[in-house]
């Protein structure tokens, strides 16, 4: 009798263990994904660093997501959808992010065109 006590409190200790290390892991999931994801109301900072009640709320539904099954991907697009590229810290390449990606060196190289130019006109002495 006390050998199956003891077998059962060692299964009930062991389940404990298991549920806590997948709650773990699903709060490293869920971090995971909420630094990647920029706070509509603060735009300087991840979900993750937020306190704001939308990034809360964020941090909840990416919770309940994730602990229902759904992929890391499938929530990253549903709030691309929600409230559009901006939301991602890395937005994707294409059409409409270009600007995002390339504007900084075009504008780099316009301003070292421009210095080049007035640097070859105070050369120039005609």
């Amino acid at each position: 009798m006390r050998s199956l006590l003891t077998l059962c409190l060692l299964g009930l200790s062991l389940l404990g263990l298991s549920l806590a290390a997948h709650a773990g892991d699903l709060d490293d999931r869920v971090e995971r994904l909420a630094r990647e994801l920029r706070c509509v109301v603060c735009q300087g900072q991840s979900v993750a660093e937020s306190n704001a009640p939308l990034a809360v709320d964020m941090k909840a539904h990416l919770r309940e997501g994730l602990a229902a099954g759904r992929s890391e991907d499938d929530l990253r697009a549903e709030m691309v959808q929600r409230y559009g590229e901006q939301v991602l810290f890395r937005p994707g390449l294409h059409a409409g992010t270009a600007p995002l990606w390339f504007g900084p060196l075009v504008l780099l190289g316009l301003g070292g065109l421009i210095y080049w130019r007035q640097a070859r006109r105070q050369d120039d002495p005609s």
